[in-house]
């Protein structure tokens, strides 16, 4: 009796104990058991040019969402849910591996279905107890391909950034988030703030209502963004760069810095990035030997060639070794002999005897040779670094890659350990040797040649009207040397300048072509044009740099679309139609330029 007693006597505390004192602590969790938190997400902000064009909207899709459940309902749902969808069975064991890692949390398996498939589910509703379909926010770019690698993306977040709560604060799982482009860079504008709503479930995890009780947190949509960009002028390039070659195309308002174009060649359809990314087309992204995912303009790295011709004229003319009357002393008869080495002159005939102006509309290599020695490798890598060609331009965008530059003689010692040759100074004056520069690098130091010699860092956010515009670069250079190379940029767009066919009817273009060899195939260069354009007797308007991959000639290849692309410009800011006919060679042929589609 005494033990009956004893155990009766437990019985009755733990009964009281769990009922009376602790009945809380099991109410709260009999509670935490039956339901569910379903987040909803926010919409995106909308993404607008300067002009107020739509380049990024959130348009209204369905998800598919599966709710915590065992593995067992879990296996059974999705094998229901494999024909519908077009899951594999790798792709239903991976969703099946996920929730047996992360039990009790939601998995989105569909980020866009279609009505068809919201019916069917629906239809099926009974045999798939913890599947919900939910209106679901979906990143929608109308332009496509022609804005892909400005604007970027968006994707689910992932678990390194889960981690980093510091940088990624408030997110959570499935959470989409930009994963490149405008999209990343302005994502706390851009993403908003998710909410949430409470559902009751059963002992299977099936929905059977919401809790009425617990007050619905609503989402936050993220704020608009209003860019720099000029959405036609990007379409505009978008139509006429050549389809079956790699390149860039920047253009930027030289007083403000604000970016007008910021173009990649080839592109791909941002659309088919959000949401769930087909893994075909993923892997066929990342396996193009083209490289469709690179951002040529902004982390596409070249030899400048004849376009930094530009850079050792400034370092003669800044250092007092040349004025800008001055002739070298060799005339060019095709190439000159120096330390044991025989340079070539892109022209085999020779240019004779030039100022300074005649060899930069000429591009002669025999001049910049000479003026490389007369400044010396440590002043002319000291020149070009302080013009800061060893350092990122400072756009607003997160993918920009820093230009290589010597800083000085003993940095080849440094990377190459070894002293540089004598004729070393040659490859650099004209662009080429340990030199490679970004088109936004090129189309900035242009813009800074195109006013007093400064240029604000690049923006992709447009003017508020009374910002301030501080200098990112600064040349450092008097006047009369802003007169000097003007001179000489445009001279290569008049009769005799290696660019002439490519000169515009109505507006003042400057600019400078360079065919750079590359190491990847020494017979077919790239390709480049840079330079700006305005009104014939104002000031630069817009400035550019373009960038055909094994284009083969400046002049012939990359000059025409840069003065295509400020023809556009220009004619749409001052109300003037754009002809079919733009350049000089278009207007002789009667043949306008192609895209040379595959």
């Amino acid at each position: 009796m005494a033990g009956i007693g004893a155990v009766l006597l437990f019985l009755g505390t733990t009964f009281f104990r769990t009922q009376v004192l602790r009945n809380n602590d099991f109410a709260l969790r009999a509670e935490d058991n039956r339901i569910r938190v379903v987040p909803i997400p926010p919409p995106r902000g909308a993404i607008y040019d300067r002009n107020g064009e739509l380049i990024a909207e959130t348009v209204t899709d369905y998800s598919l969402r599966l709710l915590p459940a065992s593995l067992e309902s879990t296996r059974e749902q999705l094998s229901i849910l494999r024909e519908p969808l077009g899951l594999t069975e790798a792709q239903a064991d991976s969703i099946v591996a996920v929730v047996e890692r992360r039990p009790g949390q939601e998995i989105i398996l569909s980020r866009s279905l279609s009505f068809e498939r919201v019916a069917w589910i629906e239809e099926h509703r009974l045999d798939l107890p913890t599947v919900s379909v939910e209106r679901f926010p979906r990143r929608h770019y109308p332009e496509g391909e022609a804005v892909a690698h400005l604007v970027g993306y968006v994707g689910e977040i992932n678990r390194d950034e889960l981690a980093d709560s510091i940088n990624w604060p408030g997110y959570r799982a499935g959470d989409l988030v930009g994963r490149a482009g405008i999209e990343r860079q302005y994502e706390r504008i851009l993403g908003g703030q998710a909410g949430e709503r409470y559902v009751e479930v059963d002992a299977r995890g099936r929905i059977v209502g919401s809790i009425a009780p617990r007050a619905t947190t609503n989402s936050i949509s993220g704020g608009d963004l209003r860019l720099s960009i000029d959405l036609s002028l990007q379409r505009f390039i978008h139509s006429i760069f050549p389809k079956n070659l790699n390149g860039a195309v920047v253009a930027i308002v030289p007083s403000t810095g604000e970016v007008l174009a910021l173009y990649s060649f080839p592109t791909f359809d941002p659309n088919r990035l959000t949401g769930s990314i087909p893994a075909d087309f993923w892997r066929e992204l990342n396996s193009d030997a083209r490289r469709p995912l690179l951002n040529r303009a902004t982390s596409g790295i070249y030899a400048p060639g004849s376009t930094w011709k530009l850079a050792t004229a400034i370092a003669g003319l800044e250092k007092g070794v040349i004025q800008a009357n001055s002739r070298m002393p060799a005339a060019c008869s095709g190439g000159w002999s120096y330390a044991g080495r025989y340079a070539r002159c892109w022209n085999a005939a020779g240019h004779g005897s030039l100022d300074l102006a005649g060899a930069i509309s000429n591009s002669c290599n025999v001049y910049f040779y000479q003026l490389g020695v007369l400044l010396g490798l440590n002043q002319l890598a000291q020149e070009g670094t302080r013009l800061g060609f060893s350092r990122k331009t400072g756009i607003d965008f997160p993918t920009e890659a820093t230009g290589t530059f010597p800083a000085d003689a003993d940095w080849y010692l440094e990377r190459f350990r070894g002293a540089p040759t004598p004729s070393e100074v040659l490859s650099l004056a004209i662009g080429q040797g340990p030199n490679a520069q970004t088109p936004i690098r090129m189309a900035q130091f242009f813009a800074a040649l195109a006013g007093n010699g400064t240029a604000p860092a690049p923006r992709l956010i447009a003017s508020t009207g009374n910002q301030e515009h501080t200098p990112e670069t600064d040349l450092g250079v008097r006047p009369s040397t802003l007169v000097s190379l003007r001179r000489g940029l445009a001279q290569v767009m008049e009769p005799g300048g290696t660019a002439y066919m490519s000169s515009l009817q109505h507006w003042k273009v400057y600019g400078k072509s360079g065919t750079a060899q590359n190491s990847q195939n020494l017979d077919k260069p790239h390709a480049w044009f840079t330079g700006f354009a305005g009104p014939e007797d104002g000031e630069p308007e817009i400035a550019f740099a373009v960038i055909v991959e094994f284009g083969e000639s400046g002049s012939a290849m990359a000059a025409p679309i840069a003065t295509k692309v400020a023809d556009y410009y220009l004619n749409s800011k001052y109300g003037r139609p754009t002809p079919l006919l733009q350049t000089l060679r278009e207007r002789s042929t009667g043949v306008p330029m192609t895209d040379n589609t595959e």
